[in-house]
């Protein structure tokens, strides 16, 4: 019994990051909800969280919290860095930057080691502004 428990979490687990890494969006855990419900029916909002908390925990996915906004979650782990509409709340992901925004010195922050950093963006995307 236990072992099948084990088993079903680890299949939920695999249909949420599938699902996850399906989107560019950068979704809610309720918008990854209503996606994965369509391929597990019973599987709960809570079952979402939990699994969307140990796998960014894990470093299996990042968890983005953008000040003012529910967190939302990107599959993609690669080196990348993330752009947000004021407007709509829209995020894209950003992979290439000119090195001197992104070629920091750390050591020179006083006081810390620093073990890293989210460096975020925010603009109005294209589509905002093509309706103003």
């Amino acid at each position: 019994m236990l072992e099948q428990k084990v088993n079903r979490n680890s299949h939920q687990r695999e249909v949420i990051l599938e699902e996850l890494r399906m989107v560019k969006s950068h979704p809610t855990a309720t918008t990854l909800y209503k996606l994965v419900s369509k391929r597990l029916p019973k599987i709960s909002l809570g079952t979402i969280y939990r699994n969307l908390d140990l796998l960014s925990k894990r470093g299996v996915i990042q968890k983005l919290e953008v000040s003012g906004s529910v967190a939302r979650y990107d599959g993609d782990t690669d080196k990348h860095y993330h752009i947000c509409c004021t407007n709509c709340g829209r995020i894209d992901d950003i992979y290439h930057l000119p090195e001197e925004l992104i070629n920091i010195d750390l050591s020179k922050i006083e006081g810390y080691d620093v073990k890293g950093y989210h460096m975020n963006f925010y603009g109005i995307c294209s589509d905002c502004r093509e309706n103003q």
